[in-house]
């Protein structure tokens, strides 16, 4: 539970003054021995802690989602396997999985999203790392516009949706070959682009070293880029800077 939040149900008289305080008490990291989660970094941050799932042994998992979804009514976690949607499924119920992003997220009733975020893709192969990025976002209160497959392959489809690059505040631009996607947006628009490079295509692409390249030497002002396939860190970045344009929001 957010600081303000805690003080809007004490001036209502929702809460007392002494469960107020024993919310201030409880510690900023919890200690479960082979895990130390972050309790206030929502308070610090805006964001709460997210869990990266591959890599972590089934048991350490599951008591993860179970303490995270205990405290703040929801658990948000990225790269999951179906093996671990369905152990987890068993301890929170509830708990959603998409294959295609592989994230394995419990909700809580979610507000109207705010602003508006524009995820674009080359082509059809780059949906996965564009879907971590767009529910990622939209996981933390932003409003996620899809335009997927328009690579400049055929130009004209991306050109198509000028308007609706124009009016985001910021476009996460998600490409493997080459990368030039990110380029072109960038020549379009106004807002800040976060570029993505992807691990697609053939040899010579060197597992997205060949897009990451193109992208940090684009000519077009504006862009950044995050790390090979981190859709994640693109929509947490988009939106902060989604919150910064609706009036510097911090927290969802």
């Amino acid at each position: 539970m957010e600081t303000r939040e805690i003080l809007e149900l004490v001036k209502s008289g929702v809460m007392s003054i002494e469960e107020a305080e024993g919310h201030f008490r409880r510690q900023p990291i919890e200690d479960m021995g082979f895990a130390k989660l972050d309790m206030h970094r929502r308070m610090r941050s805006g964001f709460p802690e997210v869990i990266f799932c591959k890599g972590k042994p089934d048991e350490f998992l599951v008591s993860i989602y179970e303490r995270m979804v205990q405290a703040e009514g929801r658990a948000f976690g990225t790269r999951a396997s179906e093996h671990q949607y369905e152990l987890v499924q068993k301890a929170v119920p509830g708990i959603q999985y998409d294959p295609v992003s592989r994230i394995l997220k419990l909700e809580r009733e979610q507000e109207e999203r705010t602003g508006l975020v524009a995820v674009v893709t080359g082509g059809t192969a780059d949906i996965p790392v564009a879907e971590e990025a767009a529910q990622t976002a939209e996981y933390f209160g932003t409003k996620v516009e899809r335009i997927y497959d328009v690579g400049v392959s055929g130009i004209h489809r991306l050109l198509a949706q000028t308007q609706k690059l124009q009016e985001a505040n910021c476009i996460v631009a998600v490409a493997g070959m080459e990368g030039a996607l990110a380029s072109v947006v960038g020549g379009l628009v106004s807002n800040p682009v976060i570029a993505v490079p992807t691990s697609v295509g053939y040899g010579a692409n060197f597992g997205g070293i060949s897009a990451m390249l193109t992208m940090i030497n684009s000519c077009a002002n504006g862009i950044a880029v995050v790390n090979i396939d981190n859709g994640y860190g693109a929509g947490y970045m988009a939106t902060q800077i989604n919150r910064l344009a609706c009036g510097g929001k911090k927290s969802e």
